[in-house]
């Protein structure tokens, strides 16, 4: 369903990104932000699933600035290696890369941004610092909490798992705390990656929910 295409930044960093068109006329597009694991075989599919609900889905490979073509499987192996890429975050550098894929499909109609995991904590952040956007969606977004002084310019969904190793439930409050504004949801025993079918951490029961608060939540703010 989907074309590797090439994105160019402002900076004038060109990067590769999967776009999946639907097969009507689009009544949006969804920025999808991966995973530490590039823009992998899951993140593929969630543009393809995307694009079935009618909107068209491009992932940038925000990790082209280090490693080109990066992607990763989900073995224990494969996550130690994936991990070298938020030793030390380029937030800049994913910020501009996200902006250049919003900027790609903006001619489309209202534009959106969903992610998970580092992606869920760059769709936070880019609804807080970019432009072009109606509405963000982050899954288990661990760096949320660190900037949630800033106060999203779009409305904002978040989801994250009771069971997060990586994301304790005070720091899901810290962010409820400073940000009533923004709507939070917590899968009750859901671990970290739980939407992902790919992974051992896969909740069917929460990730389907999930998935349903994102469609509807996109379907009443992206008009």
């Amino acid at each position: 369903m989907g074309q590797d295409i090439k994105l160019t930044a402002s900076d004038g960093f060109q990067l590769g990104a999967y776009r999946a068109d639907p097969a009507v006329a689009a009544k949006g597009a969804l920025v999808v932000i991966q995973e530490i694991f590039g823009v992998n075989h899951h993140i593929r599919n969630v543009c393809d699933r995307l694009a079935a609900e009618g909107y068209v889905a491009i992932a940038p490979a925000i990790f082209d600035r280090v490693e080109p073509n990066f992607t990763s499987g989900y073995s224990p192996d494969e996550i130690a290696v994936a991990r070298k890429f938020v030793a030390n975050p380029d937030w800049q550098g994913f910020l501009h890369d996200t902006q250049a894929a919003i900027d790609a499909v903006k001619d489309v109609g209202p534009v959106g941004i969903i992610g998970f995991c580092l992606g869920g904590s760059i769709a936070y952040a880019a609804a807080t610092k970019l432009t072009g956007l109606k509405a963000a969606v982050g899954y288990y977004g661990g760096a949320i909490v660190r900037f949630a002084d800033d106060k999203p310019t779009v409305p904002t969904q978040l989801h994250f798992g009771e069971k997060d190793a990586g994301i304790p439930l005070a720091d899901v409050e810290a962010i409820e705390a400073k940000r009533p504004d923004v709507e939070i949801f917590v899968y009750p025993g859901a671990q970290h990656g739980f939407g992902c079918d790919e992974r051992a951490s896969y909740d069917k029961p929460s990730s389907d929910l999930a998935w349903t608060r994102s469609l509807d939540f996109f379907g009443t703010h992206l008009r």
